[in-house]
């Protein structure tokens, strides 16, 4: 079967707290890699075409299930990312039962096989912090695609609180090469594999 190429762009949103010029000399390059990497080639993907579209429906059923509900929409923030059908829930709930019924509704959704619960029991973060780690994931990306024995392509990043989570079908040998990397990004304050190995 002929697979669809399919891209994801990015577009960084960076808040402007410094001066302009500083913004742009700087940061050009680390954005302009960091969307070339996110442009993901169906093609090069280890999912299969199937599973691909699965976790796509995955992230946007769980994000209408999770944004409609009454005892969750107006005081949590969640994110909510697929890879194979094991499902990253991210974000902040105020109290635990919000927690939960987050990780039970996403738990529903057909074809998740997993969810791996890393919301924090907190108030919602603010557009400062949800753009820093959006800078934060974009350095990682450029990290990537420097690291050796990796395609960076393969990787799915996420940041939450300054804590990096790496998802993906890798090797060890990916996997460990991709975490080193995005240890060595500044600000980021702790990294968190969370890939399926497929040397078992």
């Amino acid at each position: 079967m002929t697979k669809i190429r399919t891209f994801k762009i990015v577009i960084l949103t960076v808040m402007l707290t410094t001066s302009m010029t500083s913004i742009l000399s700087g940061c050009i390059y680390v954005a302009a890699t960091a969307a070339a990497v996110t442009a993901i080639d169906i093609t090069r993907d280890r999912r299969t075409t199937g599973s691909y579209i699965d976790d796509q429906l995955i992230e946007s059923k769980a994000k209408f299930e999770l944004l409609s509900n009454e005892q969750l929409k107006d005081t949590t923030h969640f994110n909510v990312t697929s890879m194979n059908g094991v499902v990253l829930l991210t974000g902040e709930a105020p109290q635990p039962e919000q927690r939960t019924l987050a990780v039970n509704i996403t738990q529903d959704i057909p074809q998740v096989r997993q969810v791996v619960n890393e919301v924090r029991i907190a108030g919602k973060s603010n557009l400062g912090s949800r753009s820093n780690d959006a800078w934060l994931t974009s350095k990682v990306k450029v990290k990537l695609f420097d690291a050796d024995n990796l395609d960076a392509t393969r990787i799915k990043v996420v940041t939450e609180a300054g804590i990096v989570y790496l998802m993906g079908l890798v090797s060890r040998i990916e996997g460990d090469s991709a975490a080193q990397a995005a240890r060595t990004v500044s600000g980021v304050q702790r990294v968190v594999k969370v890939f399926e190995y497929i040397d078992q």
